[in-house]
């Protein structure tokens, strides 16, 4: 069974920057799109970015856009959010999944992983 680990998540202050890194641990849906969900407290998980399979196009939550960037490795199971300015709303858990379709409709293919902790705090 193909499973996700996310990691690279931790504590910044408004401003700075972290990356993320997701791999999966087979390549069963490699040629699927792949894509960055979060989950604040008290809230809905709600979209972040999104790449296809071939590592392009991307898509972007508005919220993020100009801020994050997303890309996927050439082994296409590991994707990458590079996080840049961030801010205190951006406080969540992330997760990453293979996604059917692109953008905010996708929907999960695979259970979710466990997610990393971002906290944006001063």
């Amino acid at each position: 069974q193909v499973q996700l680990v996310e990691s690279g998540g931790g504590q910044v202050q408004p401003g700075g920057s972290l990356r993320l890194s997701c791999e999966a641990s087979g390549r069963a849906y490699s040629d699927y799109s792949m894509g960055w969900v979060r989950q604040a407290p008290g809230k809905e998980r709600e979209f972040v970015a999104s790449v296809t399979f071939s590592g392009g196009p991307v898509y972007y939550a508005d919220a993020v856009r100009g801020r994050f960037v997303i890309a996927r490795a050439s082994d296409k199971d590991t994707i990458y959010l590079h996080m840049n300015n961030l801010r205190p709303e951006d406080t969540a858990v992330y997760y990453c999944n293979f996604l059917s379709g692109d953008g905010p409709t996708a929907r999960p293919v695979i259970p979710w992983g466990q997610g990393t902790q971002v906290t944006v705090s001063s």
